[in-house]
């Protein structure tokens, strides 16, 4: 099964049963914000696709908004086991893999997080290439705990509900 295929069943299922989009959008929007997963997850794809959806199925925000919640709380999840990945097994983190095939994404984070510092924890859940390894290399650093988790759950909930409500209600505004 390729990468649309999926996407189509989970935004399927999520069509067919409206009860499950909290909680489909807690797990894509965790592996969406888990190190190295996002890579390979369409996680912001999805939860654009998921929220039409709603919207389109005449769902209302009885169901949006535990879904914006629900994304928010997975997102500040993801980033925050990262964080903890990173800062347990710090520069041993480049001999691991999946990290020690991606040593120019791990460097470019770097960068990142070396110009931006705490900040660029919250700029990361919004920048798609930086967003897989931000959290593991503030922990590598050891950005202080309460810097990093008020940076990850400030942007976690912004970043859901920037991907999610934008395409609901742009949509409803259009169907009239």
């Amino acid at each position: 099964m390729n990468v649309q295929e999926f996407v189509d069943v989970v935004v399927a299922f999520v069509r067919d049963h409206s009860a499950w989009a909290a909680p489909m959008a807690f797990l894509v929007a965790f592996l969406e914000s888990f190190c190295f997963l996002s890579i390979l997850w369409p996680g912001t794809a999805i939860l654009v696709a998921i929220s039409g959806l709603m919207a389109a199925g005449g769902v209302g925000l009885d169901v949006l908004w535990p879904a914006i919640i629900a994304a928010g709380f997975g997102g500040t999840l993801g980033y925050a086991i990262s964080y903890w990945i990173g800062l347990y097994y710090k520069e041993d983190i480049k001999t691991i893999w999946p990290f020690r095939n991606n040593l120019a994404l791990l460097d470019s984070g770097q960068g990142f997080f070396t110009k931006w510092g705490a900040l660029g924890v919250f700029f990361g859940h919004f920048v798609g290439p930086v967003r897989a390894v931000i959290p593991v290399i503030a922990g590598m650093y050891a950005v202080p705990q309460w810097q990093f988790q008020l940076a990850n759950i400030t942007s976690a909930f912004i970043w859901a509900a920037g991907v999610i409500a934008p395409s609901y209600f742009g949509l409803q505004y259009f169907m009239g």
